[in-house]
């Protein structure tokens, strides 16, 4: 197995192996126009003291079509696998098939900073648009191991600059974002993104997730179709000390925590087809261990950037006339929608990895938040190795024989 052991490397230049092609940066930005800004927030060290720190948190946000593209409709659908958690704007997004909000990532306790922050965001650049109903996408994850949750940090000006820095191109990935303080199967995880192309009828598609990653306990973790749980038992302090015992009537057990994905493409799809890649979305998560725990907010979102305005919901201010009175959209057969799925499944399981490898460069090798908690980097030479050493096997060779 092969592998490129530089700062910037990702999982698959590592010689991590996934299906599937990625696009030019092998992120959601791949869907053009789509823009992704992030807001950090690291400070402080020792025990909590609410409202000082530590803070290991931030913020992560996503414009379908940039902030030019601002409140032109997306035909969109959502899917809750577990609801122990919060997606906001899902019920509008329900009802007309449609999002023409930006999304915001964030921690459990600052979804309502970061509403206000958007609904005053949209009102300041767009007051047409705030003239009328705003109902933002905010979702989340906790983040309460690392960092001072219920501190306040998160505010709406920090959502507002969130989103005032969002670009195309590359994205960052790991302990960034809204992804700072998350944990994956026990170690530290965050944010992550991959892509996929998808050819069809005779032209090229992206489907790209996003990932904030924090869930999964360490026992199932399983990455390029090998198991690694137990090869990486040790060095799990989520399991240790006094914080588990005080906190578990609240959900605090290994696996617990929350995922929040999002699924962006160009191709052309109907709102229900976009709630149909939302529900593949378990299926690439399943790919790297998870079962999905009750204590984990597993919520999903998926949305389409072709066919823009066919969902604008107006209100009618004169009857109709012949040139406004019927919308129509372009869209992929039902029956052809299996490329798309696997795309999404194959992107899904490559951002969440992502996520895991981009820490492997954190100081002393782990984050330590509030209390002095740790969340330790995945050992990604101890995942390499495993993964050479099963490539020999499979390959008639010894298990050195299969080493990178």
């Amino acid at each position: 197995m092969s592998r490129v052991m530089t700062e910037t490397a990702r999982a698959r230049e590592l010689g991590i192996p996934f299906p599937g092609t990625p696009g030019a940066s092998n992120a959601i930005t791949d869907v053009a126009g789509l823009t992704v800004g992030m807001t950090t927030l690291i400070d402080g060290e020792g025990p909590l003291t609410v409202g000082q720190g530590p803070v290991r948190t931030g913020v992560t946000a996503i414009l379908p079509r940039g902030a030019a593209g601002l409140g032109e409709s997306c035909a969109a659908g959502w899917y809750s696998l577990n609801g122990n958690g919060e997606m906001t704007g899902t019920t509008w997004i329900e009802e007309s098939g449609a999002l023409t909000m930006p999304v915001l990532i964030t921690n459990t306790h600052s979804v309502g900073a970061c509403h206000t922050g958007s609904v005053r965001w949209v009102a300041e650049r767009r007051p047409d648009l705030g003239a009328t109903w705003l109902l933002p996408v905010v979702a989340e994850t906790w983040d309460g191991y690392l960092n001072d949750i219920n501190g306040g940090h998160v505010t709406p000006e920090v959502a507002m600059a969130t989103l005032d820095a969002a670009t195309a191109g590359p994205v960052a990935e790991g302990s960034v974002g809204g992804g700072t303080g998350m944990n994956c199967y026990g170690f530290k995880g965050g944010s992550g993104t991959s892509s996929r192309v998808v050819a069809h009828a005779g032209d090229e598609y992206v489907v790209a997730a996003f990932v904030q990653a924090n869930f999964g306990s360490r026992e199932e973790l399983t990455i390029a179709g090998v198991h690694l749980g137990h090869e990486l038992a040790d060095d799990n302090p989520m399991l240790d000390g006094d914080w588990l015992s005080r906190d578990k009537h609240r959900g605090g057990t290994s696996g617990a925590g929350s995922v929040i994905v999002v699924i962006a493409t160009d191709a052309p799809l109907l709102p229900h087809q976009c709630k149909a890649l939302a529900r593949r979305v378990p299926l690439g998560l399943a790919r790297t261990g998870t079962s999905g725990g009750h204590f984990s907010g597993d919520i999903f979102l998926a949305f389409s950037t072709a066919n823009p305005g066919a969902l604008v919901s107006e209100i009618p201010l004169t009857p109709a006339s012949a040139d406004d009175a019927y919308r129509s959209m372009r869209f992929v057969p039902w029956g052809h929608m299996d490329a798309f799925y696997e795309a999404a499944v194959h992107s899904v399981e490559e951002a969440v990895v992502n996520a895991l490898v981009a820490n492997r460069h954190l100081p002393g090798g782990a984050m330590i938040g509030r209390d002095g908690h740790r969340s330790p980097s995945m050992p990604v030479d101890r995942v390499l190795a495993a993964l050479g050493r099963r490539s020999g096997r499979s390959n008639g060779r010894d298990d050195q024989g299969g080493q990178p």
